[in-house]
Order: structure tokens, then sequence, then C-alpha cells
């Protein structure tokens, strides 16, 4: 018997361990449990030639499905890595005058648990993977899809599309095979993450409009041509930076007509809760100091009349002078040259104190 205990102990572990696995293998990007160590520049004006995609496929941390799907699509691996590059200018941006700057120290303990940051990552990792697929297909860098060939316009008969418009509808289908999104557990937390992805990408589909040109004699529209086209990454971002500000604490409830586990959260205004709200579990640390979740808010530049009161925690903020180099005095010169002299202009920064 004290034999067996040992094998049982290592099945368990096992067990134990597939089932994180699985866990893991539908996140990417800034939610993905890996460090992110490989972080390109934008996308490149050609596509990859010859094997160069398989080389940058062994570079991301995907799965072994992944990396198949990825080595037989030579552009997937360049709107992967576009779509991290995006996600994490996009975060650190909506978040630089916040205590939580979207600061990669410290991410993997805050992925463990349900924080509104956490689920900020979620939806801007998914957001930025989608509008970096549907802007691949539409450029031309990847060899299965095209343009969105926009169904279902009225009198289309009399509309030409003649610009190659975003394709959401064939990234929104492929992130669902590429991540191998099934059907969500009835554990709280893949409710609560399956939840927050969709939110970015709703929040991507909620961007996408119908962009006309008009053609024909005098300004007349004799013919329009129209093509379907996302928003700026940032006017995304934006939006899931207010659906943080506006996030809904949520519980799981048994639904009484069908069994099954469902989030809710407190009723707002009359409404439940919405598949447009970002949800958590647990309350958010304060980041003013170091701690596992992020390096604290002691070193960081503020803006006196703004931000310095809650950026630095009460704690207060140093005052340094700087000297800044400018253009000015700018002159034309004919024809169609500026000339600028440099001037030096002395400023106070502001940044946090520690202790």
């Amino acid at each position: 018997m004290r034999s067996r205990l040992p094998r049982t102990a290592c099945l368990l572990r096992l067990v134990a361990l597939c089932i994180l696995l699985s866990n893991t293998a539908a996140y990417f990007g800034l939610s993905g449990r890996e460090p992110l160590v490989f972080l390109p520049g934008p996308f490149s004006n050609e596509p990859p030639t010859g094997k160069a995609h398989l080389k940058q496929c062994e570079q991301m941390s995907l799965t072994r499905r992944q990396k198949r799907l990825c080595r037989r699509e030579p552009g997937l691996a360049e709107a992967l890595r576009e779509s991290v590059r995006l996600s994490l200018v996009e975060c650190r941006y909506q978040f630089r005058n916040e205590r939580w700057n979207c600061s990669l120290e410290g991410r993997g303990s805050l992925l463990k648990r349900a924080f509104k940051e956490t689920a900020f990552l979620l939806a801007v990792s998914y957001a930025a993977l989608t509008h970096a697929l549907a802007k691949a297909c539409s450029s031309g860098r990847m060899e299965r899809c095209t343009c969105d060939d926009s169904p279902g316009i009225q009198h289309r008969e009399a509309w030409q599309w003649g610009v190659c418009g975003d394709n959401l509808k064939y990234s929104t289908k492929f992130i669902k095979k590429f991540l191998g999104q099934k059907k969500v557990s009835k554990d709280l937390r893949a409710q609560i993450d399956a939840h927050n992805i969709n939110v970015g990408i709703r929040a991507v589909k909620s961007g996408l409009k119908t962009t006309c040109k008009c053609h024909g004699v005098s300004g007349s529209c004799a013919v329009r041509t129209c093509w379907k086209q996302l928003s700026p990454i940032h006017d995304t971002g934006r939006l899931l930076k207010y659906r943080y500000d506006t996030a809904v604490r949520v519980l799981s409830v048994t639904n009484e007509a069908t069994g099954e586990t469902e989030l809710a959260g407190p009723r707002r205004h009359g409404q439940s809760l919405r598949t447009t709200d970002l949800v958590f579990l647990e309350d958010s640390p304060s980041f003013c100091r170091p701690s596992r979740y992020s390096p604290g808010t002691g070193g960081r530049s503020c803006a006196k009349d703004t931000s310095c009161q809650s950026l630095c925690c009460g704690r207060g903020y140093n005052t340094a002078m700087r000297l800044t180099s400018l253009s000015c005095h700018c002159q034309v010169r004919w024809c169609c040259h500026v000339e600028c002299q440099t001037c030096v202009r002395e400023e106070e920064v502001y940044t946090c104190k520690n202790a």
C-alpha cells in the first residue's frame, strides 16, 4: 500500500498539470502566462518571404497546435507579433497617469487574480489580436484571407467595392480556431475570463464603419465606392479604458430555468449585467508600493496640479529642474524650406517620493 502512494501522488500532479495547461492554452499576448521576451516593431511593408515566418513562429510562446497553424500561414506570425505590440502600447498609453501603468513587472502574479486590471489585459489583448488579423487580411499579408466582402448591404448593385475592407469576419472566426476556445466551463474564473475576452472583441466590432466615396459628373453620386474600415486601435483602447473605469464586480449564480451557473452583478439603473461590461471578482491592491503585482509609484513622473496627489499616494513628490531643447523662431524660406533655431528651456519636473 505504501508503494502505491508515490505513484498516486505523481498521477494527481500530472492531472493537475494537464488541467493547468488546458486552462492557459487559450490565453495570448498580455494575458499569456509566459514572459513577453520578444516584442517586435510595427508591420513591415512586405509579407515575409521564403521560410522567414517559420523562424518567427518558433520564437513565440505557442502551443503545438498553434505553431502548426502558424507555419501554414506565412503572414500569421507577423500579425500575432503586431497584436502583442499594439496591446502593450495601448495599455501603457491608457494607464499612463494611473497608479498601475501596465508595467510588465508583476504581470504573472496579476494574471493569477481576478482584478479589474486583469480584465483589461484580457480585453485589450484580444481586441489587438482581432484588429491586427483583420488588418493583415485587408493588406494582403495573409494568404488564406482577403478583403471583407461586406455582405448584407442594401442596394448592393448600386455600390462598387473598389477598396479593400478590413476582414473582421475572418478575424473573429480565426481567433476561436487559433486559441482553441471551447464551451465555457462551470469554473467562475473561467467564465469571467471568457466574458472579458468577448468584451475586447466586441469593442473592435463596435468600431467597424462603412466608408464611402462618391464618383460622378459634377460631383454627383452616380457611383459610390464603399468599404469596411476598423476604427484606430486608440479608439478601441479608449473605449476599453472606460469599461475598466465602470467595471462590475460579479458573483456566480444558478439559472433556475437551465440549472447552469452564470455571472451576475448588481443591477445598475434598472439594468442587469451587460455583455459590454468588464467584470472582476476581487478588489485591486493600491499599487502604491512595490509588491508582487507592480513596482509601485515611487519615482514616477506626475503633473503637479492634476495627478501628483493621487499617483504619489500621499507620500509627496520631488521637484527638479530640467533643460529641454525645442525648435523656435522658425521662418519659411523661398521656396518650401523652413529654418528654425534651437532654444533651450528650463522646466520643472515632478516625481513621486519613494517613502
